[in-house]
């Protein structure tokens, strides 16, 4: 199956406060933003949230995009970006190089492909995107609530959707206690302690994504990090 989506991004006076949102249908979409940030950081905010709210199922994905620049930064620039360093052909960094990074990263595995349509041309999904990115940017104006959207609910709860509550990644580490018979840097184990680490579910994700890389679960991770 294909899961068809649109993205955008909404800055208001470019840059600004800004919003971003992906929408599938009126039970799954969500929404963010900055206090100040571009047009271009929403557009690809969108798209990267969008790939992280359905990285837990195997459908393709079809995104609906207004912005040429993004299309074209994901489907065709970013490779030789990133075999260039990160650079333009002209030497130059390219921009919203954070961004950038973490979509090469959400991409990896995954089926998709892009679909340009028009903006403000009354395309149901496109208006819909549309709508709820320039109200977060018009919330952070007036320093009112986000609207964030319900998260990806189809395709049941993601591990780290950002519509998610906080989760604790437990890591058991070896308890020490000290004897007058060991050394400085020896211990005596009795037993195995569980330490809970509260965590948002943004940080749940890069830390499952970083174990992923590493070819060993979160819970291994977070002890060599100890």
């Amino acid at each position: 199956m294909t899961i068809t989506a649109a993205a955008d991004g909404s800055a208001l006076g470019n840059p600004g406060p800004a919003g971003w949102a992906w929408y599938i249908d009126d039970n799954n979409w969500a929404a963010g933003g900055w206090k100040h940030a571009t047009n271009n950081q929403g557009e690809l905010k969108a798209v990267l949230e969008l790939f992280r709210a359905t990285a837990h199922v195997d459908d393709d994905l079809l995104v609906l995009c207004d912005s040429q620049y993004v299309i074209n930064a994901i489907t065709k620039w970013m490779r030789g970006w990133k075999a260039k360093g990160w650079r333009k052909a002209d030497g130059k960094p390219v921009m919203n190089l954070d961004l950038l990074q973490e979509l090469d990263e959400a991409l990896i595995g995954r089926k998709y492909r892009f679909e340009w349509v028009k903006g403000h041309a009354n395309h149901p999904l496109n208006e819909a995107a549309d709508s709820r990115a320039r109200a977060v940017s018009e919330a952070y104006q007036r320093s009112g609530a986000i609207p964030i959207g319900p998260g990806f609910v189809a395709g049941g709860p993601a591990p780290d959707a950002k519509t998610a509550p906080a989760r604790t990644a437990p890591a058991k580490v070896a308890a020490p206690r000290a004897s007058a018979d060991l050394g400085l840097f020896d211990f005596e184990v009795e037993r195995p302690h569980t330490v809970q680490v509260a965590l948002s579910a943004e940080e749940l994700g890069r830390l499952k994504r970083r174990a992923t890389s590493r070819g060993v679960s979160p819970e291994e991770l977070l002890r060599d990090l100890i």
